[in-house]
């Protein structure tokens, strides 16, 4: 048996073993409202390995706002809210694991995260069974929220996003022609990848190429290669940033793109490291966005601060996203008067905040309806390049 098998066959019987000491089976938790002390929320982050920098950031907002909540007299007439963090490793069989065990045996009445689709639609069911609302801050993949009536998010969806960015190819850089980079092994990749298809196509443009690797792929040369000779006018790469990385960095210095060719992302594009691996092979490109620390709104003014005097960073999109998660899931508590998690779900069903990322209203499937930003990167940095609302 390879390696890899036996690592996998490993982390299934640990999942089996917690599952079976948690009472694994469908049968709901019972986690009962808190009558006095702290109220327990569970936290499910990619704090460590390939996207650690995504959930620190979100783990990072969380903890502002529940700071600042507690420091303003917490919840339901003076108890905090405990923020219980455990680490996924940026894998979705350790999501899963993790949702369990918050639920079953921290008996927390809430789950914030996982951060991507993929870990996000791993832990989703174990909160549907057991009745647990779960607010994933950044998950855009449509199909996460369909799990069920106990999931939530506080980032918009990609059909939106991949919209976005297939008319602003089409409209604000007159393209016609595109090629497509998509990560098969990953949904936020290759659901963005079709929604950017489906408009761009509509929109009458032409895919010229579409390519396909896996995420832990390092060479890209091969299919870069193969979409220059088709010479698109854009190339719209729907990955996250330790991946984005490497493949500017080969296009430019290995394949020789032209700096005509405008590379496209999305929001798995914001982190710091991107820069760190892409260098100035990133500059002159775009990708959307859930907010933008150059938005001059006495929110976002007031939150970047903040979040600068406690972690000496500037915030990313995640941070604010993981910020108006927590802010959304306090105003469900406070306004359903009570800590039980079936009350909390209807409460949130309901809820209407002004966060950091926008105007959160909640549709029919739980999803916000919210603008996104474009980002445009300049000498490695990001700057704010325009507003696009829902239509």
């Amino acid at each position: 048996m390879k390696k890899k098998n036996l690592i996998l066959v490993s982390l299934l019987l640990i999942a089996s073993m917690i599952l079976t000491a948690c009472g694994g089976s469908k049968t709901p938790a019972t986690n009962t409202p808190v009558e006095s002390g702290d109220i327990l929320i569970g936290g499910n982050f990619e704090v460590t390995g390939e996207l650690a920098s995504f959930g620190t950031s979100t783990r990072n907002g969380i903890q502002l706002a529940f700071d600042e909540i507690n420091a303003n007299g917490g919840v339901l007439g003076g108890k905090n809210l405990k923020f219980i963090v455990e680490d996924n490793k940026s894998s979705s069989t350790d999501a899963a694991i993790i949702a369990q065990k918050l639920i079953q045996n921290d008996k927390v009445v809430a789950l914030l995260g996982p951060v991507t689709s993929t870990n996000s639609l791993a832990a989703a069911p174990i909160a549907v069974d057991n009745k647990i609302p779960m607010i994933s801050p950044t998950a855009t993949n449509p199909a996460v929220t369909k799990v069920g009536e106990y999931i939530f998010r506080a980032s918009f969806i990609d059909p939106f996003q991949g919209a976005v960015m297939a008319n602003f190819a089409l409209d604000n850089l007159n393209a016609k022609t595109a090629a497509i980079m998509i990560d098969s092994s990953s949904d936020y990749s290759k659901g963005l990848g079709e929604v950017f298809k489906s408009v761009f196509t509509s929109g009458g443009g032409q895919i010229v190429s579409e390519q396909f690797f896996v995420k832990d792929d390092t060479d890209f040369n091969t299919i870069l290669t193969s979409v220059k000779s088709q010479n698109p006018e854009v190339v719209f790469v729907p990955a996250y940033y330790g991946t984005v990385g490497p493949i500017l960095d080969q296009a430019k210095y290995n394949v020789g793109f032209s700096e005509n060719i405008i590379f496209l992302g999305a929001d798995g594009w914001d982190s710091p490291e991107l820069f760190d691996l892409a260098k100035d092979a990133a500059n002159g490109f775009y990708f959307s966005n859930h907010y933008s620390p150059d938005i001059d709104t006495p929110e976002v003014k007031n939150f970047t601060a903040a979040y600068q005097a406690k972690f000496n960073a500037v915030p990313d999109a995640l941070a604010a996203l993981g910020y108006d998660a927590a802010y959304m899931l306090a105003a469900a508590i406070e306004n359903a008067g009570s800590a039980d998690p079936t009350v909390i779900r209807d409460s949130l069903a309901a809820i209407e905040i002004t966060g950091i990322s926008g105007k959160i209203k909640l549709d029919e499937n739980r999803d916000p309806v919210k603008s996104a930003v474009v980002i445009k990167i300049e000498d490695q940095k990001q700057v704010y390049y325009t507003t696009v609302d829902p239509k």
